[in-house]
């Protein structure tokens, strides 16, 4: 049994339902892409799952106990979290947030111990941020400003790692910064690692499993090649797409073309499916 799973799990934001009975496991050890159109449902399953937010009804299970019967900082000794779009204080430098990270640690205010402080350099030397040690978060580029808050949350010494859309707002070259670093983490710390992801293809290439996702609800999970088939991509995005071999790891790659005959009738609807098409935009902004 994996240690990180869901049963019946069921959320919402006040009386509107998001997620219903959903079963989901996480495998130890791997890297688990969570894709879907906007308003899916993704984030909020993240959040829940990494006990950001509580459910309505159903369990998440941490090595066999629920997460959210556990103590605050037994949970942020197993797991940390990434949300999207973090801002760090003006000028609080790259140690300093990092540091952040040795918090479920610490007994009361005490200064760092000598294990803190190791922790906080080797995470800072695993995301190659050593020479911006002392640099203010706020004067980073993107991609290195994003690496400084994973390096925060390795700091936290946790073997599962959730990231909320890491890559957003990167451009090409520090979107792959990223994701390669989260490989790294994978490949050479055995980190568990979870994160919502929008690209398709990025998803395929660094994620060894697949979890695609419509309106709170699982379509399909499994590997790259179990879950990037046609049927799937019509089902959970409305496309029509072509699938092919990525000529360097062979993983799918989807290369879309024309939007589904059902996508196509909802982007036509009548003034009623319009009205209907902006309040599911208003609540999938409220669910992420």
């Amino acid at each position: 049994m994996e240690r990180l799973y869901t049963e019946q799990l069921d959320i919402a934001y006040g009386d509107v339902s998001i997620v219903d009975n959903l079963n989901i496991s996480i495998p130890s050890g791997q890297i688990t892409a969570l894709v879907g159109a906007n308003g899916s449902g993704k984030s909020t399953i993240l959040k829940a799952m990494a006990r950001m937010m509580k459910p309505k009804a159903g369990t998440v299970f941490l090595d066999g106990k629920s997460i959210h019967r556990q103590a605050t900082k037994d949970v942020a000794k197993q797991l940390a979290i990434l949300p999207q779009n973090p801002i760090a204080p003006d000028g609080l430098t790259v140690s300093e947030l990092v540091t952040y990270g040795r918090f479920p640690h610490q007994k009361g205010f005490g200064s760092l111990s000598k294990e803190d402080k190791e922790a906080v350099r080797w995470s800072i030397e695993m995301t190659g941020m050593n020479e911006f040690y002392d640099r203010p978060v706020d004067q980073l580029s993107g991609g290195q400003r994003q690496r400084a808050w994973i390096a925060m949350a390795l700091a936290q010494g946790t073997n599962i790692l959730f990231l909320d859309e890491p890559t957003t707002f990167l451009d090409m070259a520090h979107q792959l910064e990223v994701l390669k670093l989260l490989q790294k983490l994978n490949k050479e710390e055995n980190r568990t690692i979870v994160m919502v992801v929008h690209d398709l293809n990025h998803a395929a290439r660094y994620a060894h499993h697949m979890v695609a996702i419509k309106k709170g609800t699982v379509i399909c999970s499994g590997t790259p090649a179990e879950v990037m088939k046609l049927d799937v991509l019509r089902e959970v995005f409305g496309i029509e797409a072509d699938i092919i071999p990525d000529p360097r790891t062979g993983v799918p790659l989807c290369l879309p073309y024309e939007l589904a005959p059902e996508a196509h009738k909802s982007a036509g609807g009548s003034a009623p499916a319009a009205n209907q098409a902006a309040k599911s935009n208003e609540l999938a902004a409220s669910s992420r």
